[in-house]
């Protein structure tokens, strides 16, 4: 019987589709709970302290609401609190997993980490590579989607984010995901494409905010370029897993990263950068990285903490920077 396996953050996928189980990316499922904000605060009562990032918080909750009973724990590429989370909920009954990229992209070292989690799925290098084609064919259409955002400007940034972030766990059903995105694409024939005159990137970790996207689009604005979100569709095109998830920016080095949000604010024709950073989360620090590289356009950060709509001084700070841009295009 096909079990439900959770993840703390992108892992190869292929693996758990190849042994016939149900991939869950925890952050999908905590983001889009209707009550998520409920769930943060389940995680308080149980102990975890309010000066915690609100993440690791819904990540436990999740597992706990849903009964999953195995995770895979990212301890070397994504957030430092992981280690504890996975402490506390093998504590608690749960089959933990971890998983390491390697921070300096040693091919072997990666090479080591999925077979070591295809061994604990009892899974062949050729099943997983047998899904890895499956999952790069839905790759692709997403791939799709995101070059109508940039090229065509007919996808919202909103539409964007969710298709990008969704090939995580490919929402546990690859077959489902490939129609629901099949359909999205036949809809757009007849969509008109947009006319707001500001284009920005939204570089970090995707926003806790829940109103963001509507809100940008409301001053004037849009989002054409989401940089984590696409790393999780695996942009860059190879046969080769273990190459497909070196190349793969999110849990390496910042610098990486910096290169091609270089390279995409050039071919998007991007005006300006919001750097959504988390509270209490060590990927804060990246920021003064990212200042003190030339990027050429102007960059505001927005801080997030838990799962709710904008607050008015992180409005007021969005509306701002907005015009500001605004006023730069018109002297151009």
């Amino acid at each position: 019987m096909a079990e439900r396996i959770g993840f703390t953050t992108t892992i190869p996928v292929e693996v758990i589709y190849a042994s016939g189980n149900i991939p869950v990316d925890l952050n999908n499922i905590f983001i889009t709970d209707d009550n998520s904000m409920e769930l943060v605060r389940d995680a308080e009562i149980k102990g975890f302290p309010r000066n915690m990032c609100g993440w690791i918080k819904g990540l436990y909750a999740s597992v706990k609401k849903h009964g999953i009973k195995k995770v895979i724990a990212v301890t070397q590429g994504d957030c430092s609190n992981t280690y504890a989370l996975m402490e506390i909920l093998q504590m608690e009954g749960v089959e933990i997993i971890p998983f390491a990229y390697p921070y300096d992209r040693d091919q072997d070292m990666l090479r080591l980490q999925i077979d070591k989690l295809r061994e604990a799925f009892n899974v062949s290098e050729k099943e997983v590579e047998v899904f890895k084609k499956k999952l790069d064919k839905v790759r692709a259409k997403v791939h799709k989607i995101d070059r109508m955002t940039w090229e065509k400007n007919t996808i919202t940034g909103f539409e964007n984010h969710y298709y990008l972030v969704s090939t995580s766990d490919m929402n546990g059903e690859l077959f489902a995901f490939e129609k629901d995105i099949d359909t999205f694409l036949s809809s757009l024939k007849k969509r008109k494409p947009f006319d707001k005159e500001v284009r920005l990137g939204l570089i970090g970790v995707p926003p806790i905010f829940t109103n963001l996207y509507p809100f940008i689009e409301e001053k004037g604005a849009r989002v054409v370029f989401n940089e984590v979100q696409r790393q999780f569709a695996m942009p860059y095109q190879t046969d080769n897993i273990v190459e497909a998830y070196r190349l793969y920016t999110y849990p390496y080095d910042i610098f990486s990263r910096i290169d091609d949000i270089q390279e995409q604010i050039e071919m998007r024709k991007i005006q300006g950068l919001i750097h959504y950073v988390q509270s209490f989360c060590y990927r804060q620090l990246e920021d003064l990285i990212l200042r003190s590289k030339e990027t050429r356009i102007p960059i505001m950060t927005l801080e997030g903490d838990n799962p709710a709509e904008l607050d008015e001084r992180s409005k007021i700070r969005i509306e701002g920077f907005i015009e500001m841009l605004k006023r730069d295009k018109g002297r151009d």
